[in-house]
């Protein structure tokens, strides 16, 4: 193979999400040997880069590419072993970018939710990526790493606590501070406004194994919770969960591809969780009527107009204050066929909309550009992809806390 360039290239770097990954990479790995350029359309913006990660002395290069010039773009995926990708919707932005890795064997990390386009994607170029070894992982941000590895912890744990999988896992948002980005709120949109038009976009959206290798698996799994619920092992109310439309096809695909390690009947679902008593249930009723109320706007075009009046647009993100850079609590709570409970925990450092996603898509591409992994080329999961490695880098640089809770 023709030694590359870079092991990483970030492009989309001077978006709100880019710049956060380039100053994790900047902060961690300028001194270890890691080869690694910032890119994007604009070199006064890159400058503005290299300002924000503290780079004075540009030792970091700025590569210049745009998403709809295909030659720009080639050269840059030719230039470097692994990818990372910020620049959404991926619906609109990243076909050409997908293609072009699968081509010339570029690893690829992003953080996209875009479940329909990574349907498309995936059938599209799975064989060549195959063919020349790319491997494409999606997902590598809060959607869907910290549920599909700590699902991966989990089962691994159990397995060794145990001596067996858990035949079900339920990923409880127990607590978490932050904002969001405009890259995410565009890229909901985007899946919205393109499922009003398109049938088969919805069939998709509502196909619990959707991202399956096989989307026609018949698995136990139906729809996500979409109303407030009592949760008896926690003695709380339960809400839906915005972001489980995404993560658990994730995980569900990760089970597929690695064999079914899970079992074929595995189930999983995710919730938030509020409080206990009417307290708990005014939350969750409240959660439950504002998820349906911003899907129901976001119908018609003027809907979503409306929604843009009042979130983040493209390229910007919450309000950063260095003191306080919010967390998030994750409990899964497992169980074997046999009846037998398994309780896990992940904390992360950081706000999950930025701070920790930049961080977990980082280490995802640190991981594919120098860990010796066991998976070729083609589409995968982080957990599928990357495993045991990726959950020690996570651990040791991810700002990510793993922790068993209770076994019985």
């Amino acid at each position: 193979m023709t030694k590359k360039k870079y092991d990483i290239v970030v492009w989309g770097a001077t978006g709100f999400t880019g710049k956060w990954v380039a100053k994790h990479l900047f902060d961690t790995y300028h001194e270890s040997g890691l080869a690694w350029a910032v890119a994007g359309r604009n070199a006064d913006k890159l400058n503005e880069v290299r300002d924000f990660i503290g780079d004075d002395n540009a030792l970091i290069d700025g590569l210049i590419a745009d998403s709809e010039d295909e030659s720009t773009l080639s050269e840059l995926v030719k230039s470097t072993k692994v990818i990372i990708t910020t620049v959404g919707p991926y619906a609109y932005y990243g076909s050409l970018l997908v293609e072009l890795c699968a081509e010339n064997g570029t690893h690829y990390v992003d953080l996209t939710g875009e479940v329909p386009w990574m349907r498309e994607m995936i059938d599209a170029h799975e064989d060549t990526a195959k063919k020349s070894g790319a491997k494409i992982v999606h997902s590598c941000g809060f959607d869907s790493v910290p549920s599909d590895m700590g699902t991966y912890f989990a089962q691994q744990q159990a397995k060794k606590t145990l001596g067996k999988p858990l035949s079900s896992v339920r990923y409880q948002l127990m607590k978490a501070k932050g904002g969001i980005s405009g890259g995410t709120i565009a890229s909901m949109m985007n899946i919205v406004e393109l499922a009003v038009k398109d049938k088969a976009i919805r069939r998709i959206l509502t196909n619990p194994y959707a991202l399956n290798p096989d989307p026609s698996f018949k698995g136990p799994d139906k729809g996500d919770q979409m109303s407030a619920k009592h949760s008896k092992v926690l003695d709380k109310w339960t809400a839906p969960f915005v972001m489980a439309g995404i993560n658990t096809r994730i995980v569900r695909r990760s089970n597929a591809l690695m064999g079914f390690a899970y079992g074929e009947n595995f189930r999983y679902s995710e919730v938030m969780v509020t409080d206990s008593g009417a307290k708990g249930y005014a939350a969750a009723k409240s959660i439950s009527a504002g998820i349906k109320t911003m899907m129901f706007t976001s119908i018609t075009r003027v809907g979503r107009r409306f929604l843009g009046l009042f979130l983040p647009a493209q390229g910007e993100g919450p309000k950063v204050d260095p003191e306080d850079p919010g967390f998030y609590h994750i409990q899964f709570n497992g169980e074997t066929e046999q009846g037998e409970s398994f309780v896990t925990k992940l904390l992360g450092d950081g706000d999950p909309g930025y701070g920790s996603t930049s961080k977990m898509l980082a280490e995802a591409a640190v991981c594919l550009a120098l860990d010796e992994l066991e998976t070729d080329g083609g589409f995968w999961t982080p957990a599928s992809a990357l495993g045991d490695a990726y959950l020690r880098r996570l651990q040791e640089n991810g700002g990510l806390t793993f922790e068993v809770l209770a076994s019985e």
